[in-house]
């Protein structure tokens, strides 16, 4: 959408802010395993249409996987800042990331953000990412996506911006050529139309 920074820039001018403004009395989160978790919402009724798709020919991102996206969501790959303080910013745990998909046809603020990580199991990969963020009551499960086995991450993650907790999600998948984690984000993240894009690259992943 001409003219509306895409959430990547957003999120790297947020967190500089944040950073710049780091030595404040703010109180850090408590993100141990033994805080208390918002409750999980009931799974969304609501299905997302297939208007596109993102890591096969001819897409916006080449990707060892592929996915249909929602109606009103576009993709576009991220490139990694030569700003050193800024390239650490694409990088979670193992994992760095090369695609984002944005609602930017919606009315909700979500993304789908595919990170690469280096061929190692999911659960491990997809482990490490979640805690190298503020998050707790890590939950995972094993699941078949596109007739292959994934890993699939429930768990409660910080946001600093909203000085908040939030309901996380994201999966890996191990391929020939890397590990891959599909993170779903987002002001927006735990609308029902935000979640059903997610199901919605969930039931049509397949590995390239």
């Amino acid at each position: 959408m001409p003219g509306r920074a895409p959430f990547l820039r957003t999120a790297l001018l947020a967190a500089a802010l944040l950073t710049a403004t780091a030595c404040g009395t703010t109180p850090e989160p408590d993100a141990s395993p033994s805080g208390t978790a918002k409750p999980s919402p009931a799974p969304s009724e609501e299905v997302a249409k297939a208007a596109g798709s993102v890591g096969g020919p001819g897409t916006a991102c080449a990707l060892p996987v592929s996915f249909s996206l929602a109606e009103g969501w576009e993709p576009e790959t991220v490139e990694k800042p030569e700003d050193p303080d800024f390239a650490a910013l694409v990088e979670q745990g193992p994992a760095t990331i090369v695609c984002e998909a944005k609602s930017e046809g919606t009315s909700d603020i979500g993304f789908l953000r595919v990170w690469t990580a280096p061929k190692a199991p999911a659960r491990a990969t997809l482990t490490a990412f979640v805690k190298d963020d503020k998050s707790k009551a890590l939950v995972l499960t094993d699941v078949k996506l596109g007739g292959t086995a994934a890993v699939e991450a429930r768990y409660s993650v910080y946001s600093a911006l909203e000085e908040e907790w939030r309901d996380g999600r994201s999966f890996a998948v191990e391929t020939a050529k890397g590990t891959v984690v599909v993170e779903l984000g987002g002001l927006d993240a735990e609308e029902e139309a935000v979640v059903a894009a997610y199901e919605l690259a969930k039931s049509t992943f397949e590995v390239a």
